[in-house]
């Protein structure tokens, strides 16, 4: 095991015992492939699924997983048809699982989430009965300050770069601040602890992932 793996191991497990306190669970997996393993043997077969937008959850393998698997899948991106895909919406939001990454993740196991159309945060916030969060330690911030900072300067512009918006982020790759038309930060959300005790279950991976 190289130092660095050590660090994201010791790390991990610091997260995942300040996570408990927060009322969620946590673990951790050396790799991807360890990672989409542990997330298919928390989920039972027949289980109605959907997912948020999440370049770590393409990354490990894991959509590709679940649409090979035995369950329900609730893909809004399934349909072009509005109407169709916003019923779609209402069905995740009443799935037995949602998954999706997180922005960032402190230390003392608080999660940070920014999101344009909020239906990823607010399947997070509540709705689904279960929400799996699978992200690289690369999403690990020192505290809650930095873990902001990191989802506005580094995983907004990203985004805006893949979804070819027109913000100045995108031009920059720094947040400014805007309220352009194109603007993906309309909600920050920080989650510091599950009212429902392990809904929420946090699968840290010893890989950079997603942004």
């Amino acid at each position: 095991m190289t130092p660095k793996q050590q660090n994201y191991r010791n790390a991990a497990q610091t997260i995942i015992r300040n996570l408990q306190k927060r009322q969620m669970e946590g673990y951790y997996c050396e790799t991807s492939s360890e990672a989409v393993e542990k997330v298919l043997s928390l989920i039972p077969n027949g289980s109605s699924i959907g997912w948020g937008g999440s370049q770590t959850l393409t990354e490990t393998g894991l959509i590709e997983a679940i649409k090979n698997g035995d369950y329900m899948i609730l893909d809004r991106f399934s349909t072009d048809d509005p109407m169709k895909r916003q019923e779609i919406y209402t069905q995740i939001f009443n799935s037995d699982f949602y998954l999706m990454s997180t922005n960032a993740i402190t230390m003392d196991g608080e999660l940070v989430n920014i999101d344009g159309t909020g239906n990823r945060v607010a399947s997070l916030c509540f709705g689904p009965k279960n929400v799996i969060i699978v992200a690289g330690m690369n999403k690990v911030t020192s505290d809650l300050e930095c873990g902001i900072k990191r989802a506005h300067n580094v995983t907004a512009p990203a985004n805006n770069v893949r979804f070819n918006r027109n913000t100045p982020c995108a031009t920059t790759g720094r947040c400014s601040n805007c309220t352009a038309a194109d603007c993906i930060c309309s909600q920050v959300v920080i989650t510091r602890f599950s009212g429902m005790p392990g809904r929420i279950k946090v699968v840290l991976v010893g890989e950079n992932l997603g942004w």
